[in-house]
């Protein structure tokens, strides 16, 4: 099998949550467990952080990884989804896995796995754990894909976890309520491992203490503590709330000597060190281009807070988002003075631009539909000036089709 003829398999045989949606999610930990199994528990293999949370939990994932390769270590990470290539949910020091090695990984369990009819997350999981046992890492920083208590990744027993903001998605398989969620995000939580909490919130904040109780489970709040101050790479004020949980985690790594020097290097080169993208991305100048994969209402809360701190004579917003958002939450969010290019991403779960326009029409959001992500971007930097500032965003899928 080719690169190509793998990728098609795994996509369309067994499809991913995020192309196909609830259809897509099985809600159990048997299948991955047996095929841990099969892969003779590669999970008990290598020391990791687990990272769960409704956002912040990729830029914060991507930190740790960066501040434990500045300390020297061999360091996996394990990320999803990916935006341009499958290979980035898998890699080792900023290097993704090889097509090689994907290719080999499948065609060796492809009985099994075909066998079996394993969910393309669950098989990606046991790809990456695999992996990370077969290079050796000396960690890996693995962050949950869906939830927390039945997400894939919930076999392993890190050394420590982190549960970064609690917001309202995917309400309708974690629960309607921010407590109800934030039981499913602390279904990460191990008996006798320590867990960071990067922001404190009313509604979550003793579902999280009561669950660490009950698993004797030392439970820290790092927005609670007061942290050498740093600089990172990533830009957004709100990853000063991302940073705070990613220190506290450093600081409880016992078996891994980090320095503050390693933390201020890791802080510093993430998008170097790691490949991360789509987190208030750049992606040009005159006028301003900036990309962001925030796709819920607390996540567009705060990116929207940032981008109305920039300064532009007209801002243009390229906006697609995927049909289970709740736009009568969402839309109000964006300031009506922008122009805005409503687009759909090619996806099954994207939402119809024009659907979208007429939605955002009632809510005082002016502007024209385009066919394709790409004639939506391209409609708004014709009509923009040098000094104009064009955000791409409202699904992790717009943002993949433009990079």
């Amino acid at each position: 099998m080719t690169y190509q003829e793998v990728l098609d398999w795994m996509f369309a045989q067994l499809p991913m949550y995020q192309q196909k949606g609830v259809s897509a999610h099985s809600g159990k930990l048997e299948g991955i467990k047996n095929f841990a199994a099969h892969l003779n528990h590669p999970e008990h293999k290598f020391k990791s952080i687990h990272v769960a949370g409704t956002n912040g939990k990729g830029s914060s994932s991507h930190m740790l990884a960066s501040i434990l390769q500045e300390a020297g270590y061999k360091v996996g990470l394990y990320t999803s989804p990916h935006l341009k290539d499958f290979r980035e949910r898998i890699k080792i020091n900023g290097t993704s896995i090889s097509e090689e090695e994907v290719i080999d990984f499948i065609e060796t369990n492809f009985d099994y796995l075909k066998a079996n009819r394993l969910s393309f997350f669950e098989m990606t999981v046991g790809m990456a754990f695999d992996y990370f046992v077969n290079q050796d890492v000396d960690i890996a920083v693995i962050e949950v894909g869906l939830g927390g208590r039945l997400d894939s990744t919930n076999i392993i027993h890190p050394e420590v976890s982190l549960i970064t903001n609690i917001g309202l998605d995917h309400v309708e398989l974690l629960g309607d309520t921010l407590a109800k969620i934030a039981a499913e995000k602390a279904g990460i939580i191990k008996n006798n491992v320590p867990v960071v909490i990067s922001e404190t919130q009313l509604e979550t904040q003793e579902v999280f203490m009561a669950i660490a109780k009950s698993k004797d489970a030392e439970i820290t709040f790092a927005d609670q503590i007061v942290e050498d101050v740093y600089q990172t790479c990533l830009l957004g004020s709100y990853q000063e709330k991302n940073m705070k949980g990613v220190l506290e985690v450093i600081h409880k790594l016992k078996a891994f000597k980090v320095s503050k020097e390693a933390i201020r290097k890791g802080l510093l080169n993430v998008v170097v060190n790691t490949g991360l993208l789509g987190r208030w991305q750049t992606l040009s100048e005159h006028p301003s281009v900036v990309c962001d994969t925030a796709h819920n209402t607390d996540g567009l809360k705060i990116v929207i807070q940032q981008l109305l701190k920039q300064k532009y004579d007209q801002l243009h917003v390229v906006l697609g988002f995927v049909k289970d958002k709740d736009l009568a939450l969402i839309l109000p969010l964006f300031p009506k003075n922008a122009r805005y290019y409503f687009c759909a991403p090619k996806i099954n779960r994207g939402l119809d631009e024009i659907i979208l326009k007429n939605t955002a029409e009632a809510h005082k959001l002016i502007g024209e539909s385009y066919s394709s992500v790409n004639k939506a971007l391209e409609s708004a930097l014709s009509a923009a000036s040098k000094r104009d500032f064009v955000y791409v965003g409202g699904s992790t899928f717009v943002v993949a089709e433009i990079l």
